[in-house]
């Protein structure tokens, strides 16, 4: 079984994403943790959110989101969705559903039912860094990649600002 780094790269490939990849600590692979040890601005990076709809049957949304803001998933989430009960997903169910692990989760290589949510904030930086598929590799890209995924939506106020 390819490991979830392989996916990821096969996926990166396939879409002709360009991109760094870079190596990580697994144990400094949470954001903060990662921000703190490889000088990277946490505005700089950001968070691939997998959120569960809670009626059945049971379907993930993908949401990209600055590190330094904040998914809006009781107002502007359940908006976008038109859903009313969502839940961010437990370590258990992200690794079910996209095979990739908490602190690496990114937003390429999907499976075709888990659709893509990108934050316009993240669309404004100059690069910016990602879950690499599991704890051990980050990516860099330019935010513009993001428009490579398949049937990707970029949606304006999808974070608010943290605190």
């Amino acid at each position: 079984m390819p490991t979830p780094e392989l996916s990821l790269a096969e996926a990166l490939t396939r879409l002709g994403v360009v991109h760094e990849v870079m190596a990580c600590d697994p144990a400094a692979a949470d954001t903060a943790a990662f921000c703190a040890r490889y000088g990277i601005a946490l505005e700089d990076t950001a968070n691939t959110i997998l959120v569960a709809l809670k009626r059945e049957p049971r379907r993930y949304v993908a949401c990209v989101v600055l590190a330094s803001t904040r998914l809006d998933v009781n107002h502007k989430l359940r908006e976008v969705l038109a859903e009313k009960r969502l839940s961010f997903a437990n370590a258990e169910e992200t690794v079910a559903a996209t095979g990739m692990l908490v602190g690496g989760v990114a937003p390429f290589g999907l499976p075709d039912a888990i659709p893509v949510l990108v934050d316009e904030a993240v669309m404004a930086r100059v690069t910016i860094v990602l879950g690499g598929g599991g704890r051990s590799t980050k990516l860099r890209l330019a935010p513009a990649e993001l428009r490579k995924i398949p049937g990707v939506s970029m949606v304006s106020g999808l974070a608010r600002a943290a605190g």
